[in-house]
């Protein structure tokens, strides 16, 4: 009897513990270890199963990553001692520039400062929505602005042509280019136009040796008109240091004794306004005095141009202009550092005879350089401040989108399990 009754109880008792383990994987309490879901994304953010775990140390190693690459390039800017004191809006340049509208972009052209070089650059290497036109065999392109408006977007030897006179000065253009593009039949009222003056400076005695070269050679500039409060110089203001058609076949030595060369402080001379020293005239002031005027007024006019580069460094050169005019050139610029001023072979005593003749033009350089360099490293710096924040923000949005979908998956999961538990009740 006790046999027969323990035969009966049996499958009963099977029965149910069978269905006891299927309940304990199916049910929606999804008790202990058991359970095979997901876990929340609280958990998950605070390390969860393996995968996510390897997510999160992923992007942690690439922040890593990210943070040792912004120092190491902030590293490899070369430590700059400033000289000068210069605001933020003195750094920070940025031109709006309305290429479509009355902008113009004037280049003052200083001899022999590479200001044939970027010329060219200007109009033939800026990648344009309307390039400028450029025909074979002649000098001047024409850089109309787009949309078909003949009016013009720079005003340059090499655009314009000497609309001004032969290498112009500061004083010349800023009295001169206003009616030059009235008279160029260009539209619009010059009160709307914007004015945006470049240039190129160069280390002096680099500048002054290759001036002397090209003198050498036969060039010169007699025709250019240095006109000052409505007039040129007279021959008693402006004498010449040669007779005849040039001055070909000069010595160094010929060059550097004429006191009145145009060669000596040609850069502070040509970015000063003239008129507040009497032009010409040097009865106008004591030379002291007038020496002091013009520099500061050189740093001035300088300083508040919308860009200068420099001859010595033509990467930076580029760089800053596309930053400044946000226009960007098609090839690189190259660094060339053999020049036929490089190739003459001086003494000391010549150079500090040349750095004499030129001592404006030195304290302008010292200046400029100062300036450009800070100007440079302030751009760098702020550019890999805004990318160092662009990819912080796309981490924080790639975690945040990760946050999201964890539930999302919960969530599906979840009504997948009630599903089955609903039809294991129906069955």
């Amino acid at each position: 009897m006790d046999e027969r009754f323990n035969r009966w109880l049996l499958p009963p008792l099977l029965a149910l513990l069978f269905l006891l383990i299927v309940y304990q994987y199916v049910s929606p309490a999804c008790p202990g270890a058991a359970c095979p879901r997901r876990p929340p994304a609280s958990a998950a953010r605070r390390g969860g199963g393996p995968a996510e775990r390897e997510e999160e140390e992923a992007a942690a190693a690439g922040a890593a990553e990210e943070e040792e690459a912004e120092a190491a390039a902030a590293a490899a800017l070369p430590r700059l001692v400033a000289k000068f004191p210069f605001a933020r809006g003195e750094l920070c340049r940025r031109v709006r520039f309305d290429m479509r509208g009355r902008d113009v972009i004037v280049f003052l052209h200083i001899q022999k400062t590479g200001g044939t070089t970027f010329g060219r650059h200007l109009v033939r290497n800026i990648r344009l929505e309307q390039p400028c036109y450029c025909r074979a065999g002649q000098k001047k392109c024409a850089c109309h602005r787009p949309g078909g408006d003949k009016d013009t977007w720079l005003f340059s030897r090499f655009s314009t042509g000497w609309s001004c006179g032969l290498h112009a000065d500061w004083t010349e253009l800023t009295s001169c280019v206003p009616a030059a593009m009235e008279r160029r039949g260009c539209a619009g009222n010059r009160t709307l136009r914007n004015f945006y003056y470049i240039t190129m400076l160069r280390d002096p005695v680099s500048r002054y040796l290759s001036e002397w070269k090209h003198v050498q050679r036969g060039a010169t500039w007699k025709t250019s008109l240095h006109m000052c409060d409505g007039r040129s110089p007279t021959p008693d203001e402006l004498p010449t240091c040669y007779e005849g058609d040039d001055w070909s076949g000069v010595s160094l030595q010929e060059f550097m004794d004429c006191s009145y060369n145009l060669a000596n402080n040609r850069q502070v001379r040509m970015l000063a306004d003239l008129s507040l020293v009497g032009c010409y005239n040097l009865t106008f002031m004591n030379e002291s005095e007038r020496n002091m005027i013009l520099l500061q007024s050189a740093k001035n006019n300088l300083k508040n141009m919308a860009f200068f580069g420099l001859t010595e460094f033509q990467r930076k050169t580029q760089y800053l202009f596309e930053r400044t005019f946000n226009l960007k050139f098609i090839s690189p610029f190259t660094q060339f550092n053999v020049t036929r001023a490089s190739n003459v072979d001086i003494g000391e005593d010549v150079r500090q005879r040349i750095e004499e003749l030129n001592f404006l033009d030195v304290q302008l350089y010292e200046y400029a350089k100062d300036l450009f360099l800070q100007r440079f490293q302030y751009s760098k710096q702020e550019e890999h401040q805004k990318n160092r924040l662009k990819r912080r923000e796309e981490r924080r949005l790639l975690r945040e989108q990760r946050a999201h979908q964890w539930p999302r998956e919960e969530a599906a999961e979840v009504a997948v399990t009630e599903d089955y538990n609903s039809q294991v009740a129906r069955w």
